[in-house]
């Protein structure tokens, strides 16, 4: 599919699905919870129609209404049963790290498979505490997919620093730990997203959050509690709307607004990085949605903007670590030298980020220089970028998106090679961008 520059200026109001990383927890928990949990703006995603299914196998009864609410009626904790067949998750990473955590503590066996892209990305991070809880796992080589683990009870308990930044992890720690007796304690000496602490406590989990004299942060949750079912509203996704508000900044005369995106602390890196390049971005209209996850939503309205170069903190990944590609789009087109470094974990997601993404923009005319853990990004200063390449996008469906909104800025537009990927996390993403008036 090609994208062009946009025949005029990006303008109107959208919405963006929910959250991917609150659907998934708002899924698995309902499913643990007694009684029957209501759903609202759930993500109909592949990535997160393959948790459905894998917690309508192991027992929970999960039903979409035609007016798009969900419900599902929980078994409880440590009522899951044994499924039948392999569990499928597709492409999502998150799917099946977090179940492998809900399912070590209870007393089943189970086998995740997934696609060609998934079955590359290693699951060792989340095999290494789990099996100090219990658990047993027979995984492919490098602890990959296709993978078969087998939960026990009672589990043990571990206290666990992360010796990476996860929210992945932290969150199947978590999830074991709610059919585990006593304390499970995860230490992160970076913050990392919260949605599963703010949605346990929703649900009713015994959870306690605090500093250690490091000042790292200590989640600890209480096994064998009952959790409670609950009416959940999810919010935009700010992983999505990431491509729109770059859009926006970068086609001249945009002006667009997206309404209901969660601005969730540890989910506004992308924002506050382009705020920081001189990103016109008003945050509007706050207000708590969802009850008890308790998630701050906001309508952001975008213009086009002069970016300049940014050299972002570190520290700030966690915060932003799917939106980097889209980032490195925008920096392509800003003024001066942008330099990003702590990226790492992008060489472990769906691609290797980092070299994909600096071999697609080189191709489209940036200038980039990849670096072990990073790009450096020279920019335009605003001209648009040459484009008139096709871009391989590896089955991500961030690298597609990223491609995509970069086409919108250049001469002779951009082809992706398969905009497939992209119903994993965003269906009607090129319906958007065509209402926003892009060059589709």
């Amino acid at each position: 599919m090609r994208f062009d520059a946009a025949p005029g200026a990006l303008s109107g109001t959208v919405e963006v699905p929910g959250d991917k990383s609150i659907s998934h927890r708002a899924l698995m928990l309902s499913a643990l919870a007694v009684g029957r949990s209501r759903v609202e703006g759930l993500l109909e995603g592949e990535d997160v129609l393959a948790t459905a299914a894998a917690m309508r196998a192991m027992g929970a009864r999960i039903e979409r209404e035609a007016d798009g609410i969900w419900h599902i009626d929980g078994v409880g904790v440590g009522g899951l049963l044994q499924p039948q067949t392999a569990l499928d998750m597709g492409n999502s990473g998150t799917s099946t790290r977090l179940l492998m955590g809900l399912l070590a503590s209870h007393d089943l066996t189970a086998t995740f498979v997934g696609d060609a892209s998934l079955s590359k990305r290693p699951m060792g991070r989340v095999i290494d505490p789990l099996s100090q809880m219990g658990a047993e796992f027979t995984a492919s080589p490098g602890g990959r997919l296709p993978l078969t683990m087998r939960g026990t009870v009672p589990a043990v308990p571990i206290t666990y620093r992360l010796p990476v930044a996860s929210a992945q992890v932290k969150s199947a720690i978590l999830l074991a730990g709610l059919n585990t007796p006593g304390i499970t304690r995860v230490i992160e000496p970076i913050p990392t997203r919260d949605h599963s602490e703010r949605m346990l406590t929703g649900f009713g989990a015994h959870i306690n959050i605090s500093n250690n004299a490091d000042d790292e942060r200590v989640i600890e949750v209480e096994g064998e509690v009952e959790l409670r079912s609950m009416n959940i509203k999810v919010p935009g996704d700010p992983s999505s709307a990431a491509f729109l508000l770059v859009a926006a900044l970068i086609v001249p005369n945009s002006i667009i607004t997206v309404r209901n995106v969660t601005m969730n602390p540890t989910r506004a890196g992308l924002v506050t990085l382009l705020e920081n390049m001189g990103g016109k971005i008003i945050r509007k209209n706050p207000r708590f949605l969802g009850g008890e996850s308790g998630e701050i939503v906001y309508d952001l309205q975008v213009m086009h903007s002069v970016l300049t170069a940014i050299e972002p903190d570190p520290a700030a990944v966690p915060s932003m670590v799917d939106e980097f590609p889209v980032a490195f789009v925008a920096a392509a087109l800003a003024q001066g030298r942008s330099v990003f470094r702590g990226l790492h974990e992008l060489r472990v997601k769906e691609s290797d980020r980092i070299t994909v993404m600096a071999d697609g923009l080189r191709s489209i005319g940036a200038r980039v220089e990849e670096i072990e853990d990073g790009l450096v990004i020279d920019g335009t200063g605003g001209e648009a970028l040459e484009g008139g390449a096709t871009i391989a996008t590896h089955l991500d469906h961030r690298i597609a998106m990223s491609f995509a909104v970069a086409g919108l800025a250049s001469r002779k537009g951009v082809t992706i090679d398969d905009m497939r990927p992209v119903a994993t996390s965003f269906p009607g993403f090129v319906d958007l961008l065509r209402a926003l008036g892009a060059g589709v």
